[in-house]
């Protein structure tokens, strides 16, 4: 007879390896160097398309000033661009420029290269690697039911 898991038991194991393998695959550098408050910036602006400063802020819950001061070093490299609100001309809003793309894609190809070279190099058999495929459409379900 076999026990059914315990749904909080699972949560409380995926969320530990989940956490551990998010800490650092955050930590491969990429080219361009984006700080991790640019990085959330850019991804966000790409995500939501074109939006105000404040509201990014608000997004991510740090005041006004310091996401001004994220999206200023953003333009300054040509990542982000503002331009006026097509629905309140005395506002400006922000959108990601090709370059602002490109430097995100580079930042996501370097990481799933790191995760390629730890599965080569992990020692993983056919079979395990079946499983990580077999379970990714699985925690992006989790991820869409939370």
């Amino acid at each position: 007879m076999t026990v059914d898991p315990d749904p909080g038991e699972v949560a409380a194991v995926l969320l530990a390896s989940v956490s551990v393998l998010v800490r650092r695959v955050r930590q491969v550098p990429a080219e361009g160097g984006l700080t991790m408050p640019e990085r959330t910036a850019l991804a966000l602006l790409d995500r939501s398309g074109p939006t105000t400063s404040s509201a990014l802020a608000r997004e991510v819950q740090i005041t006004a000033q310091a996401m001004g001061a994220t999206l200023g070093a953003l333009r300054d490299r040509g990542l982000v661009e503002r331009r006026p609100d097509p629905d309140d001309g005395r506002r400006a809003v922000l959108l990601v420029t090709d370059a602002g793309r490109q430097a995100l894609r580079d930042k996501r190809n370097a990481r799933a290269e790191l995760i390629a070279r730890a599965l080569t190099g992990g020692e993983f058999t056919p079979a395990e690697l079946a499983r990580l495929a077999a379970a990714a459409p699985l925690l992006d379900r989790l991820a869409q039911h939370l």
